[in-house]
């Protein structure tokens, strides 16, 4: 019987399994069920040994995750790697106004000792074929644990696949790393078996999908394609089975309860976001039906005994996501799950999935300017990215977004836009700043001089991971360029001020406060308003001015007020829109107008 271990190096969470191993193996074992599967997850091990607390800090940081590898990889460049990390660790502090200060090199030493443990604890001499995934934050663990594993067992191939090794990159880690023997490039499901089945002489040629260091029948990475599943209903449910009794093994008592990854779908239905190069891994988009999702969570939920889970897709699919949650619900379970989602959901939508367990959402959205989400072709409106962030915060749903800052070619007015909606939005839940980061293989790398970005090179910060003559030669996922970076950065200084701010007042009232609300008496409003400096004003709106205020609840144009608005002049009605936009207590753009309070009486139904 071949054996296959399966590896999930440091630095993914701690509390989530990883799902690249939970679908391989039960994959592997659907098709040929004499195979033996090992998933292994030295991750555990790691966050134990130094503590979850100082794991999960340095998890949510790629650099400073990766400097901590590359420090054990290559020791001549410790001092290096430990510069970047103190850098980054700085910044982040800085940025949040406060955090925990950690030192690189008794991190370093803690990795060095669990990663010897952990390759010298198993037999790899028995192994057919080792893979290891290589995504988020993993890749200098990754070329680490193969080396270490190649040290002992020669004649054992490795082959790694993930993300990271999507395209280019999975041929230049092979060129430049002599522990990999091979490389997949995209979902791994096929390519995985029928490398397994050249490596057995099972068949004459390796699978298209993957590259190899020597043998010559393999693809040229240049016509490297993908092998991919057309149909996910057709894939088994995923097999945690390896996490469950490895995190028992580690951590005894101080288990935690475990978020379990699922993925509704592979790709993205909207792909178009200029900064984006998520996708590299995917060839177009596919979904599993939703009676498959539906039965999968209630599967994994009753097998496993976990009730939270976590959406790995780039975005859930538009048409099943509120008739999943609605399914959900019949369930009967406290669910938790988080999920991303694009600003094109309704209230109603969202308060059904908030009843079907949806907790925790990331939504794209990336810039509360129009003219730069058209910059971006992020195909909403800024008005489209408040009303979900109202409607978030109004049926309890935690809303975690970004700011895309320093986009290349961004305007002084599209600043401005930014700072004057940020006072609209500041009774929500606070977004956070991300300085735009060139991807490879994103539509601005592809078509540099439509975003005035030239000079595109490896990030600089690679040069701190790797050596000199390794680091010239490798492709990386993110990119270094010459444009108008020193102007942005100038230029979108007042916009992080602003962020910082609001995050601190927001902490400081407490984060679930709410902020702007309303009640409802019938034929009158109550509307509740806390300002940033503490004062509180109380408004009241009766008759007609109430059920305009609730009717734009949901965003709707000047044309469809004025048709409410009997026996009221375009002119009176303007004036009442004005008024109520002046005290914050309404958004306006263009012609379309969004009610800003949320209501704490009754639960939202749809």
């Amino acid at each position: 019987m071949d054996t296959i271990a399966l590896i999930a190096p440091p630095w993914p969470l701690f509390n989530r399994p990883s799902i690249q191993l939970a679908a391989l193996k039960a994959s592997l074992r659907q098709q040929e069920p004499e195979i033996k599967v090992h998933s292994l997850h030295p991750y555990l091990q790691l966050a134990a040994d130094l503590g979850l607390e100082c794991y999960h800090e340095i998890s949510q940081s790629s650099w400073m995750a990766e400097s901590i590898g590359a420090g054990i990889l290559f020791p001549e460049l410790k001092g290096r790697c430990d510069r970047l990390f103190s850098r980054i660790i700085k910044k982040r502090a800085s940025h949040r106004g406060s955090g925990k200060s950690i030192s690189p090199r008794p991190v370093r030493e803690v990795m060095a000792k669990t990663i010897d443990a952990f390759v010298g604890h198993y037999d790899w001499r028995g192994c057919r074929l080792i893979g290891i995934t290589v995504c988020l934050n993993q890749l200098c663990a990754s070329l680490l644990i193969a080396k270490k594993i190649k040290d002992l067992a020669p004649s054992v191939p490795i082959v790694i696949g993930g993300a990271s090794c999507a395209g280019q990159l999975g041929p230049s880690l092979l060129e430049a790393f002599p522990q990999i023997d091979y490389t997949i490039n995209g979902e791994g499901e096929r390519p995985l078996l029928g490398l397994l089945h050249y490596i057995q002489g099972k068949r004459d040629a390796l699978p298209r999908a993957v590259s190899g260091r020597v043998e010559k029948t393999g693809p040229h990475p240049d016509d490297m394609g993908k092998d991919q599943v057309p149909d996910l209903d057709s894939l088994p449910i995923p097999n945690f089975d390896d996490y469950f009794r490895q995190l028992g093994q580690i951590l005894g008592e101080r288990r935690f309860s475990p978020v379990l990854p699922i993925e509704f779908s592979r790709g993205c239905w909207w792909r178009r976001c200029n900064f984006c190069n998520l996708n590299l891994q995917w060839s177009g988009y596919r979904a599993k039906s939703l009676k498959r999702m539906v039965s999968e969570i209630d599967y994994l939920s009753r097998h496993y005994g976990v009730l939270d889970f976590a959406f790995m897709d780039n975005v859930l699919p538009r048409r099943y996501a509120a008739r999943l949650f609605r399914l959900l619900a019949d369930h009967d379970r406290d669910y938790c799950i988080f999920a991303e989602l694009r600003a094109v959901h309704s209230r109603d939508e969202l308060a059904t999935m908030a009843r079907g367990g949806l907790k925790d959402i990331q939504v794209g959205i990336e810039s509360l300017s129009t003219s730069l989400l058209r910059r971006i072709n992020k195909g909403v409106r800024a008005i489209d990215n408040i009303a979900i962030m109202r409607h978030a915060e109004e049926v309890g749903l935690s809303l975690e977004g970004n700011l895309i800052i320093h986009f290349p070619g961004s305007t002084e007015e599209e600043v401005q836009q930014t700072i004057e909606a940020l006072d609209f939005v500041w009774p929500f839940r606070p977004l956070n700043t991300v300085s735009f980061w060139l991807g490879l293989g994103s539509p601005v790398e592809q078509r540099p001089s439509d975003f005035g970005v030239s000079g595109i090179r490896p990030h600089s910060f690679f040069a701190s991971l790797f050596p000199e003559e390794i680091y010239s030669r490798l492709s990386s996922l993110i990119l270094s360029y010459r444009g108008d970076r020193e102007l942005q950065y100038r230029r979108w200084r007042r916009v992080e001020k602003k962020v910082r701010e609001w995050h601190l007042l927001r902490k400081k009232m407490g984060i679930d406060t709410r902020l702007l609300t309303y009640r409802d008496g019938g034929d009158y409003l109550i509307i509740t308003q806390r300002l940033p400096e503490g004062k509180v004003l109380s408004h009241r709106l009766r008759g007609l001015s109430r059920r305009l205020y609730l009717y734009c609840i949901t965003p709707r144009t000047l044309a469809s007020v004025y048709d409410q608005a009997t026996g009221q002049t375009h002119e009176q009605v303007r004036d009442f829109i004005r008024g109520l936009v002046d005290k914050r207590l309404v958004f306006q753009e263009g012609d379309r107008i969004i009610s800003l309070a949320i209501h704490v009486g009754k639960s939202i139904r749809p």
